[in-house]
């Protein structure tokens, strides 16, 4: 039996692999070349101004008053200033220069796409019985009233679901709610609302072990994004009623409160806590940042992540699931919501000189990214303040933060626009190799010392040909 990756597939991969490591290279020397001495001084002079960037933008959230506007100012001047200078030193030279930078990213991606590591199965679906007794509750005001512009109430009522609409002008129990739908008889519940909305419901669903409904009629919703919804259309979420499949996802908690997106814990967590923040949003966070970064405000928080624990973090994001950190146009996002751990994001910065040294090397220890089923969150107060899913809480200290792999049973469309495949992570070593040979380096893992596959004459590896 054929399989179907060919010799000159492998081939494509190795001379787009040299292709990549040139354009880099180029891309690096041409300028230099080009400009000669003030190439290579422009090049310091871009490093160091990405550094004074850096430290001018730790200034302005840590000071007040004039000194404040000063900082915010360098953070503004200095990278255009570069900019500009490399404009007119460099002339022609900067857009062949980044030309060459777009080819190597594009070619060594090419050449890793397909090369085993990188690819990744796809969530499974189940297609399961049609709902008899839906019941879907949708909050009224989220995203600006999208249930009422959307007109999510009838066209769910038309397609057999009882809607329960939240009362704008009082305090809900979205739990209460839901719990009394379970015990009326409900077969499937689902939420039209922001994600603490949908975590509320979506635990209520897993602790009963019915399939829940995302609809995509909160402001963000990253859940819904990450499940492959519309969030252009909530109304395309109801299609799930009628043609249907099933997911199961993981379900995070934060002490006893779950989430489906993330639990934040540290200076924006205090932010989120004030009165007026969500009619001052970018007013808030400039007046309480200074004390909150520098220590003189704010619980003193350590995290416990397994073997690893962070002192004093600024900010520590434990997400369910991973979030991508590798592509920057993926940043936020997670490509699965089944693989059974938590992401953890903690960021220490002390000063701009920290400031400076995450920017131009984030793996020196003051940006933390990890993986793990359990986090445990201590603070030096009885309570800590959290931003649950959006949500402003106070949690008792100390918090453990913990996955329950697989726990919810996620009803979606059959048809839906999806999650979007990450593009491989750019591995110039992996690229390195791949450029020298063509033999078992190149070939696919999973192809690898297959029984049914044979060498290539000389040991070049295994023949994936007709």
């Amino acid at each position: 039996m054929a399989v179907d990756l060919s010799r000159r597939a492998y081939r494509a991969q190795r001379w787009a692999a040299r292709g990549a490591l040139l354009a880099a290279a180029l891309a690096v020397v041409f300028p230099l070349l080009y400009g000669g001495l003030q190439g290579l001084v422009l090049l310091l002079c871009g490093a160091v101004g990405l550094a004074l960037s850096a430290a001018a933008l730790w200034w302005t959230l840590t000071l007040r008053g004039p000194l404040r506007w000063v900082a915010a100012l360098v953070a503004v001047c200095v990278p255009a200033a570069v900019i500009a200078l490399s404009a007119v030193l460099l002339f022609w030279a900067l857009p062949v220069s980044l030309a060459l930078w777009v080819l190597a990213v594009w070619s060594g991606r090419f050449a890793l796409r397909g090369t085993g590591s990188e690819q990744r199965e796809r969530q499974r679906e189940r297609r399961m019985p049609l709902p008899r007794r839906a019941v879907l509750i949708m909050n009224p005001r989220s995203g600006g009233g999208k249930v009422g512009r959307y007109r999510l109430r009838e066209k769910a009522e038309r397609l057999g679901a009882r809607v329960v609409l939240l009362d704008p002008e009082k305090e809900n129990d979205v739990t209460a709610m839901a719990r009394e739908a379970v015990a009326g008889g409900a077969d499937l519940l689902g939420a039209a609302g922001g994600d603490g909305t949908q975590a509320l419901v979506a635990a209520v669903a897993a602790e009963h072990d019915i399939p829940f409904l995302v609809i995509s009629a909160g402001t963000r919703n990253h859940f819904a994004l990450d499940l492959g919804l519309d969030r252009g259309d909530p109304a395309a979420c109801l299609n799930a009623l009628s043609d249907g499949v099933e997911l199961r996802v993981d379900l995070g908690f934060a002490g006893d409160q779950p989430f489906v997106n993330n639990a934040s814990f540290g200076a924006y967590a205090s932010i989120v806590q004030s009165p007026a923040y969500r009619n001052d949003k970018i007013g808030t966070s400039l007046e309480m940042l200074p004390d909150l970064l520098t220590g003189q405000q704010g619980a003193r928080l350590v995290a416990h992540v397994g073997d690893t624990s962070l002192d004093n973090p600024q900010a520590v994001l434990v997400s369910n699931n991973p979030y991508r950190t590798d592509d920057p146009f993926g940043l936020g996002r997670r490509e699965r919501l089944d693989t059974g751990v938590l992401g953890v994001l903690g960021v220490k910065v002390e000063s701009a000189v920290d400031a400076a040294a995450l920017l131009l090397d984030p793996s020196r220890g003051r940006l933390t990214n990890l993986t793990a089923p359990e986090v445990l969150i201590e603070g030096d107060r009885a309570e800590i303040e959290a931003g649950v899913d959006g949500e402003a809480l106070l949690l008792p200290a100390p918090v453990l933060c913990r996955i329950a792999p697989g726990a919810l049973r996620v009803r979606v469309p059959r048809k839906r626009p999806g999650v979007a495949q990450a593009p491989p992570r750019l591995n110039w070593r992996r690229l390195r190799k791949l450029a020298a040979t063509v033999g078992r380096t190149a070939a696919p893992s999973r192809f690898r010392h297959h029984p049914e596959i044979p060498d290539l004459p000389g040991g070049q590896g295994p023949f994936l040909g007709r």
